[in-house]
This record gives C-alpha cells, structure tokens and sequence, in this order.
C-alpha cells in the first residue's frame, strides 16, 4: 500500500478513526508517521489529519505559522496538543476549527451539563411554584373552584415530588 500523505513510499503504519459513524482509514510511511507524529503518542491527533489540518501550509517555502495575539500560541502546538490556548484561539484559529470541533464533538456550542437529580427537582419545583402563583390570583379573583382545583393539582405535584425523591 502507498502513503496517503507523501504517496510515494509504502504504507507501514494503518490508523483507523471512526468519525460521524463513518470509518476513516490512513495509510503512512514511516517517514510521514514520524512527521505527523504518530510515534509521539501525546502530539498525534487523528481527527486533524482527517479533517485536513495535518497539512502545514506551505508560502514561498517557509510555513505559515498562525498564531493568537492574546497568548501567542502557534498553529502548530495546537496541532500538537489538540488543545487551545485561551478563548482568543477560537477566533485566531477559526477557518477549519467548526468542522474539527463538530466532529469530535456533538456541537460548536456548549451548551453544559446538569445533574439529572438537579433537573427534575427543579422541574417540580417550577411546576409547584407556577400552581401557587395561580391559586393566589385565583383566590384574589374570589373563582374558588378554580382554587380547590388548583390546591388539589398542588397536592398531587407535591406528592409525586416526594415519591420521585425517594
């Protein structure tokens, strides 16, 4: 097999990657594995050679080294590290950041976690929250069987509250 890189000497390294559920396969040289730094387990980054940020630019013979104003990191350490170096690297380092970061990841935006307990407690307690609100203006209102039924919807919320801690 030839080299997917230099397609020229033959293949002796054969990584696998599985991106958007599809299977991704390439073939190095042992000189283009060195050079993308396939030997060097903390500086190779499969998902940059795939997505085409493996390949250094090249101008009038010397590489294009982006790097970002705020913290000055190089291209090439992200490329290394496969980290940023502060929140102005996203900008700095934009044009094929979107597509790298939405393959690894399920979005471009984070959007955060919560903890399941957290969320279903405070579903319950908006829930009872809003019916409180409703049953004061529905007594303010003098619509009393409005109310009743709304204390009834409390007590019922209130219970499945206690059950669904437990």
């Amino acid at each position: 097999m030839i080299c997917d890189v230099c397609q020229d000497k033959h293949a002796t390294v054969y990584l696998t990657q599985i991106v958007d559920g599809q299977m991704k396969k390439v073939n190095l040289c042992e000189g283009c594995a060195k050079e993308k730094g396939v030997t060097d387990p903390t500086g190779f980054a499969l998902a940059d050679l795939l997505l085409g940020l493996g390949s250094d630019e090249k101008v009038g013979g010397a590489v294009d080294e982006r790097f970002c104003e705020v913290c000055d990191f190089t291209h090439s350490e992200f490329k290394k590290t496969g980290r940023l170096g502060c929140s102005a690297c996203y900008h700095a380092f934009g044009d094929g950041l979107d597509s790298l970061i939405r393959a690894m990841h399920k979005g471009i935006r984070h959007v955060g976690k919560v903890p399941t307990r957290y969320r279903a407690t405070k579903h319950f307690t908006d829930q009872i929250t809003d019916l409180k609100h409703r049953l004061k203006i529905a007594i303010t209102d003098e619509n009393f069987e409005s109310a009743a039924q709304l204390r009834d919807e409390i007590k019922s919320a209130e219970a499945e509250f206690v059950r669904a801690k437990a």
